[in-house]
């Protein structure tokens, strides 16, 4: 998800803070719907960041991290394959895919959406007790509507 700025982030264009919350909450909604198999999803909510380098009062970035707990342990490996085999199909880049440097050698996917301008990293955690994927959406830079203020929540 990079563009010509110098640090790589997009343009994601205008809107509230508030709106662009809810935007990437369907955003991970339907990331979950793409894993295809029961499960739990933690209840967490967006938040908003800083775009680095402007202005804090009209520009800013929305993330979400929230895991996922497949119903079955044995059901982790299908949740993270259909991840990689149906995220391209939905508009989705694959950036990076495999294992990271930590001693359980977690599976990593990094995948961007240039058109809803939206990064995902999806960590396959199969040592953990139990089992998950932890999964971190941020988005691009936004800008307020002229005349209104980033709302942090």
């Amino acid at each position: 998800m990079t563009d010509d700025k110098s640090d790589g982030v997009p343009s994601a264009g205008t809107s509230t803070s508030l709106d662009a919350a809810d935007t990437m909450e369907k955003v991970s909604s339907g990331i979950y719907d793409l894993m295809g198999v029961k499960g739990k999803a933690s209840e967490s909510l967006p938040g908003v960041m800083d775009c680095s380098g402007k202005d804090t009062k009209t520009y800013f970035r929305v993330f979400h991290p929230w895991s996922f707990t497949p119903a079955s342990a044995s059901d982790l490996d299908e949740a993270m394959e259909r991840l990689k085999r149906e995220l391209p199909k939905h508009g989705w880049r694959i950036v990076e895919y495999g294992p990271d440097t930590s001693r359980n050698k977690n599976i990593n996917l990094t995948a961007d959406n240039d058109k809803k301008k939206v990064s995902v990293k999806v960590t396959k955690m199969a040592k953990n007790d139990p089992p998950k994927l932890s999964l971190d959406l941020v988005s691009g830079c936004y800008k307020v509507p002229d005349g209104e203020e980033v709302e942090r929540f």
